[in-house]
């Protein structure tokens, strides 16, 4: 027998899908034993446009034209298709560039808030219902009585501390820092009562001014704001430094 030579081409083929209504490019695998008529049909799923309405133009690889699909008879392995052609839909039937993908004239949904109260199948029924979060009266007021409790112990602390008291102030995950008393008492940042403290060292983050208002006055970078149940009031002599050491 001679020799023969067997040409196998592969029954699927991947292709780029663009169209005149559609911004953006997808990818399709597509049988080449589909005819043209078939072929629309899936693209009307893929870019919006009718069927009947859709002109076909296939691309090269490199994006380069290369024929008109016209025939609705033929196979699409008929025509030079390979992977990564890219098939363009030409929509006949009026609509506009960005139709489908562009929400900027859509009429938003607004729903009061009274209504909102009475829907059933709302995120806030459903807590409700459950008991979750702000809902959970018991558990809420649970948390109240310990944040205040918490802050009466704060302001007893507070009240042991004056300016000019030297400290140690220990907050978790730090180290160990001491420092001079500058300011005790509230402030416009945060609520609650603060002290205000330098540092021997610069560890601090400002220098007695926070949020354009200023609560004492240091050396920047020596200045911070501490809760007083973290501050210790003592005799704590500053510390020398070991500058006249080389």
């Amino acid at each position: 027998m001679e020799d023969q030579v067997t040409v196998i081409t592969n029954p699927l083929v991947n292709v780029r899908i663009t169209s005149t209504v559609y911004a953006v490019e997808v990818q399709r695998r597509f049988n080449r034993g589909l005819c043209i008529a078939d072929l629309k049909g899936k693209l009307e799923m893929a870019v919006g446009t009718p069927a009947g309405s859709m002109d076909l133009e296939l691309y090269s690889v490199s994006d380069k034209f290369m024929l008109k699909m016209d025939d609705n008879d033929a196979l699409l392995g008929s025509y030079p298709v390979d992977d990564d052609c890219r098939i363009h839909v030409i929509d006949k039937s009026g609509q506009q560039v960005g139709e489908f993908t562009d929400v900027s004239e859509v009429e938003k949904f607004e729903l009061s808030d009274r209504d909102y109260e009475k829907r059933t199948d709302s995120a806030r029924s459903f807590m409700k219902r459950n008991r979750v979060g702000r809902f959970n009266e018991e558990e809420t007021a649970k948390k109240q009585a310990e944040m205040a409790a918490r802050e009466n112990e704060q302001k007893a602390a507070a009240e042991a501390i004056s300016v000019g008291n030297r400290c140690q102030v220990l907050v978790p995950g730090q180290p160990t820092k001491v420092a001079t008393v500058m300011y005790v008492g509230t402030t416009d940042f945060k609520p609650g009562c603060w002290v205000g403290v330098k540092y021997d060292e610069p560890l601090g983050k400002h220098n007695g001014t926070v949020q354009e208002k200023q609560y004492f006055d240091c050396e920047m970078k020596y200045g911070a704001f501490v809760k007083p149940l973290n501050v210790t009031v003592g005799d704590f002599p500053e510390e020398d430094y070991g500058i006249d050491e080389m």
